[in-house]
């Protein structure tokens, strides 16, 4: 009986050897899904590939379902990274107390949203007055949280001063409803405006820009606090030596809309908090 023991109690050592292991050969990464998904995994396709040759590991991409099931997932360690909003950040950093924010775009340190309409009588966001207007997603911060709140600072609120309103779920999804009339004006972040219209997804005949919000620090890469530390250097290093000098490594960061990445810090996002607060959003 003390060998079946001893044979049982190694059997069960070596399987949670085997799945720790098998864990750390596989950095596990997601995103926010403020944007369609085939458009999230073609992003990540070019940078997945670059940090497996710079980590020496397999990089998975994890699609989630929603904002909260990212912030769940960082939680609970099935997630070792991933791409938060700033909102999501903070979210993500109260619940677990240690997420890591690695590094961030250059223009995340300065980032503003975009109001728009297409309709000609619109100037500005007080002609929205009694008219229907979309968010992205709840827990946006570029799509909803910051534009909410600068509405509030302003003497707007959102439910009084608008006849509806509505969450697209993603900042493409708001322009395609603007566009197509089912919002008569809206607010998606700057970058994916300027994506949509370079690639002529948006028809600036028709939409316009009537207002850009106060900048805000936004987007980062996060990793759950109990990754490997030595793990974690490795892959802020990799961010921040991905080059536009290289051809390469400039397809990757045009993809993420960057110029290059900088490394961030928790304090970064105190105002995000702050803001989140005083909208409402967190208790």
């Amino acid at each position: 009986m003390f060998k079946r023991t001893l044979a049982l109690a190694a059997g069960i050592a070596l399987s949670v050897s085997a799945v720790c292991s098998h864990a750390a050969d596989v950095l596990r990464v997601s995103a926010i899904p403020d944007e369609a998904p085939t458009e999230l995994l073609r992003k990540f396709k070019p940078l997945g590939e670059y940090l497996e040759q710079q980590l020496g590991m397999k990089v998975q991409f994890v699609p989630v379902a929603d904002y909260a099931a990212v912030v769940e997932s960082l939680a609970s360690d099935r997630l070792d990274m991933a791409w938060l909003g700033g909102f999501t950040f903070v979210q993500t950093r109260l619940k677990t107390g240690n997420a890591v924010p690695l590094v961030q775009r250059e223009q995340d340190a300065q980032f503003t949203s975009k109001f728009i309409s297409a309709d000609p009588d619109v100037k500005s966001v007080k002609d929205l007055k009694g008219k229907t207007f979309a968010f992205g997603s709840v827990s946006s911060t570029s799509g909803s949280l910051m534009p909410r709140y600068f509405m509030l600072q302003d003497g707007i609120k959102p439910e009084e001063f608008f006849s509806r309103v509505a969450y697209s779920g993603a900042h493409d999804a708001t322009a395609a409803w603007v566009q197509a009339g089912k919002a008569d004006g809206g607010v998606l972040n700057a970058s994916v405006w300027e994506k949509l219209v370079a690639s002529g997804k948006v028809d600036t005949n028709k939409v316009k820009v009537i207002a850009t919000t106060p900048t805000y620090y936004d987007y980062n890469w996060t990793v759950r606090g109990t990754l490997d530390p030595a793990l974690q250097a490795k892959i802020k290093a990799a961010f921040l030596a991905l080059d536009p000098a290289v051809p390469e490594q400039k397809a990757i960061l045009d993809l993420q809309a960057a110029s290059r990445f900088i490394e961030t810090k928790p304090e970064n996002y105190e105002g995000i908090e702050q803001a989140a607060r005083a909208a409402g959003l967190l208790k």
